[in-house]
């Protein structure tokens, strides 16, 4: 018994390190799903992520028999994955010979060979992050062990995750940033401006355009003109 936990604390450390080392939010969850097959023994895995437009995004498979479980999910039928990432709780479906909760997603994932499904939710504090989904091609794949591990794992997971979309953001505002900033210098040079009168003007085609005010910057350093001028 102390052997097993020693090495599932092995395990997770290892896992921990990796999400810590990937360089992009696909190598996260990448990571992650990989791990799911070792630790869970289950056939396939994969992480739906929520995101702002409400469409889930689906950056990791370990099969495209996830990919198809997914896109048949998110183009209508409901399911566990939106119940699970809805609600914030694990969905459990022992054996879908015997589920009637989702008739549709029910045969659709029997057809693909597909016996039991387990759903964790992905979440921090700040809110839902994703779902990580196991499959499993036997009935009654996911008991009380594999659920309290897939629970460990999800909260790995979720953390990585928002961290990396936080970087990710952070990156993308310090990128606009320096954008901004030489799209102003074009400005002040050409036309005499302060700095304040430089941003105004760029804040106003902005608005006026319904355009972010990266892109303004952006074309304006590309075509050294203001959009539309």
């Amino acid at each position: 018994m102390q052997t097993d936990l020693r090495r599932a604390a092995e395990d997770f450390s290892r896992l921990a390190l990796e999400m810590h080392d990937a360089e992009s939010m696909n190598e996260t969850v990448q990571a992650v799903v990989e791990f799911a097959l070792q630790a869970l023994h289950c056939d396939y895995a994969g992480v739906a992520l929520h995101t702002a437009g409400g469409r889930p995004e689906v950056p990791a498979v370990t099969d495209p028999t996830v990919a198809e479980i997914y896109q048949f999910q998110m183009a209508g039928p409901a399911g566990p994955l939106v119940q699970c990432m809805h609600d914030r709780t694990t969905v459990s479906v022992p054996d879908l010979v015997q589920e009637t909760r989702w008739p549709e997603w029910t045969k659709k994932v029997l057809e693909l060979g597909v016996r039991s499904v387990l759903d964790v939710p992905l979440w921090t504090n700040s809110g839902t992050v994703g779902v990580l989904g196991l499959y499993s091609a036997q009935p009654n794949a996911f008991g009380p062990d594999e659920e309290a591990i897939a629970y460990i794992l999800a909260r790995h997971a979720a953390i990585a995750v928002a961290t990396a979309r936080r970087e990710a953001n952070l990156r993308v505002a310090v990128d606009a940033r320096k954008l901004v900033g030489q799209a102003m210098g074009i400005l002040m040079e050409r036309y005499n401006l302060t700095s304040d009168q430089a941003f105004q003007v760029l804040r106003r085609y902005s608005q006026d355009t319904n355009t972010k005010l990266r892109e303004v910057a952006q074309q304006l350093i590309d075509s050294r003109r203001l959009p539309n001028t």
